[in-house]
């Protein structure tokens, strides 16, 4: 019933920028936290940020001043702004969100993720 998609991965230059979108569509009655993970081959899928329902931002130690995430409830998106982005950037990035139903009942969803390949 809810489907998130990204889009805006591909290959950026180090000290390039990126910007990654994800879009929830479906039966959406409100959606609380909106997060972005990585994951690499081999290693575990870690949080990069986070954005609760009231904008609170959350990032990993690895991007902070770097990554910006924001949100437009209103369009039900939300963005991963990656500024200098580097090598060990390179990650298959996914969207994750919690979404309540008109039913007040909470609901985990993911993206399919985007390639995001950091390279020279």
């Amino acid at each position: 019933q809810v489907r998130l998609v990204e889009s805006g991965g591909g290959l950026v230059q180090p000290g390039g920028s990126l910007r990654l979108s994800c879009a929830a569509s479906g039966r959406i009655f409100n959606i609380n936290d909106m997060d972005w993970y990585r994951q690499v081959p081999g290693k575990e899928r870690e949080l990069v940020a986070l954005i609760t329902s009231g904008g609170t931002t959350n990032y990993a130690d690895s991007v902070k001043g770097r990554f910006t995430v924001s949100r437009d409830n209103a369009k039900n998106m939300v963005y991963l702004q990656m500024n200098s982005p580097k090598p060990e950037d390179t990650a298959v990035y996914y969207c994750h969100a919690i979404i309540v139903s008109s039913t007040a009942k909470r609901y985990q969803y993911w993206g399919q993720g985007t390639q995001v390949t950091v390279s020279s």
